[in-house]
């Protein structure tokens, strides 16, 4: 269940949103956004919240908007570091690398075109488990376009539980 909450705090003049639950590598997260006077945006992990603050100037935009403007923006700074780390520990395991890949929204979590991948940021959703079968998932079809008998054999010998994980991505 997602909620958005609105306070004021007059005493500082500080205005708070908050939205519960995001998910962030498999555990959930309170967001809060906090608009003060501040220079530069800063983002903070604090147990399980997360704290963004922005620049008052910000205030004025829709605050559901403003979340999840914020929350993409995070989840696309996670997903560089995460799918960077998840196609180099690939790319070392199968000995093979895609000609490129690139992270942006599309339907799904991920697809493998032509000789390139494309990987959605929201994959940081899930836990890093769950990205590296994603990721290997779309190595094996650099090899194999259709889930036929050879792609189902290359990806079993490099994830024995890929069915448990395959059942995970279906929920």
């Amino acid at each position: 269940m997602n909620f958005v909450r609105v306070k004021n705090n007059l005493k500082c003049d500080i205005k708070t949103i908050e939205r519960h639950p995001v998910l962030v590598l498999g555990n959930d997260y309170r967001v809060r956004i906090i608009y003060k006077n501040v220079k530069v945006a800063q983002l903070d992990v604090e147990e399980d919240t997360i704290k963004i603050t922005l620049q008052n100037k910000y205030r004025k935009i829709d605050n559901k908007k403003m979340l999840d403007f914020a929350i993409q923006k995070m989840y696309n700074a996670i997903a560089k570091v995460e799918i960077e780390r998840a196609m180099e520990k690939t790319r070392l395991m199968l000995g093979f690398a895609p000609e490129d890949y690139k992270i942006e929204r599309i339907n799904g979590l991920a697809k493998c075109v032509d000789s390139n991948i494309i990987i959605n940021p929201e994959i940081v959703m899930y836990n890093r488990e769950l990205i590296d079968y994603i990721v290997l998932k779309q190595y094996c079809h650099l090899k194999y376009k259709t889930e036929c008998k050879g792609y189902i054999k290359l990806l079993k010998s490099y994830c024995k539980n890929y069915e448990k994980l395959e059942k995970l991505l279906k929920i």
